[in-house]
């Protein structure tokens, strides 16, 4: 029998995604992303100055903190502190290599841009989530810094989104909710750019295997959302065409 979503959406559809930029005062840029029941804080910092590998070569640098709140699942998880999880550690930098992938940092100059993506909710696909919100955040922040002359020209030339799909009775479902990603026998998550290439690809089989051709629908399906998930990024920024040059 064929899986049935809990909330009714088709194998191949996004959950509703929402993007509440200038979510937070100070930060240069913020966004507040939602997708279901995921929520993420975004927020974007700049610094001046760079890591001691990049001291004198005039190249920036972003780099990705993750947390998970306590409260943001139904059971309550205690603070990581001094010693962060293995989990936590994956996921910034997955962010952090992601949204690299989008930067010029020559261009950028020796500044250091700083990503928080903070979990206020968890409902699975909380690291995609994550990406596609901190991207915006991203545009912001680089946008505050045009205006405030601090950099003179965009060093913006890439866009970066991503999605999780799996396979739930032998088929590819996008974008997985928590009780879909516990039952999914294969789930991945997919970086892709604006050219739907890809950037990052993490997937594993939590029983048995998966063939080539299933691997080949589970892109597929990622490339079927991320290609609106690119759409809705670009909306959520108003000065896009002065952001990014390039051809698409």
């Amino acid at each position: 029998m064929a899986w049935q979503r809990p909330d009714g959406r088709l194998p191949y559809e996004l959950r509703p995604l929402s993007f509440y930029p200038s979510f937070t005062r100070f930060a240069p840029g913020s966004v507040l992303a939602t997708c279901g029941d995921t929520q993420v804080l975004c927020t974007v910092s700049v610094t001046k100055g760079v890591p001691k590998f990049l001291e004198g070569t005039g190249k920036g640098w972003l780099t990705a903190e993750y947390r998970m709140l306590p409260s943001a699942t139904q059971q309550r998880q205690e603070r990581e502190l001094l010693k962060l999880s293995g989990r936590t550690q994956e996921i910034q930098r997955l962010i952090g290599r992601s949204l690299r992938a989008a930067l010029d940092f020559e261009i950028l100059g020796e500044h250091t841009l700083t990503v928080d993506a903070d979990v206020l909710q968890a409902d699975a696909g909380t690291r995609t989530t994550a990406i596609t919100g901190s991207f915006v955040a991203l545009a912001h922040a680089i946008s505050k810094l045009l205006q405030q002359g601090t950099l003179q020209r965009s060093p913006l030339c890439g866009q970066v989104a991503a999605v999780s799909v799996g396979l739930l009775e032998k088929e590819a479902f996008l974008d997985l909710n928590y009780i879909e990603d516990v039952a999914a026998t294969v789930d991945f998550n997919v970086v892709m750019n604006q050219h739907l290439e890809i950037i990052e690809v993490q997937g594993t089989a939590e029983e048995g295997s998966f063939s080539r051709h299933q691997l080949n629908q589970l892109l597929d399906v990622a490339q079927k959302g991320i290609e609106q998930l690119l759409i809705a990024q670009r909306e959520a920024i108003a000065d896009w065409e002065k952001l990014f040059v390039s051809d698409f």
